[in-house]
């Protein structure tokens, strides 16, 4: 796995670009001027950031991701119950689930879930 650790604002730039994506970098400096205020130099400097994690890639002034929205939480959450819950999916599931009832869909659909990776 990458360097995928991000700050809010990181973050918020990645979902920017993943919900836009193929994006011209002119366009990103535009719309993060509306969205987060920012100047031009900023908005290269957060991209250069994220391009050089792994996660973005700037090519001829288009901008598109090389992790997915998908692939990126996904690491972040295997990242999160290794560190937490000593990568056992058993103890966050437990952790998450108490003090919740959890509804008959969600109870189907661990079950699946379950199901599959046994099959």
């Amino acid at each position: 796995m990458g360097d995928y650790e991000l700050g809010a604002i990181q973050t918020e730039f990645a979902e920017l670009i993943w919900e836009r994506e193929p994006v011209s970098s002119g366009e990103l400096v535009k719309l993060c001027s509306e969205q987060f205020e920012w100047k031009k130099s900023t908005t290269y400097t957060v991209l250069r950031k994220l391009c050089e994690k792994g996660i973005m890639k700037n090519e001829d002034g288009v901008v598109t991701s090389i992790v997915s929205r998908e692939a990126f939480y996904a690491a972040k959450s295997g990242q999160f119950v290794e560190e937490t819950f000593q990568g056992s999916l058993p103890a966050f599931i437990a952790a998450f689930a108490s003090g919740k009832k959890l509804s008959k869909k969600e109870m189907d659909e661990i079950q699946q879930m379950i199901d599959d990776f046994r099959a």
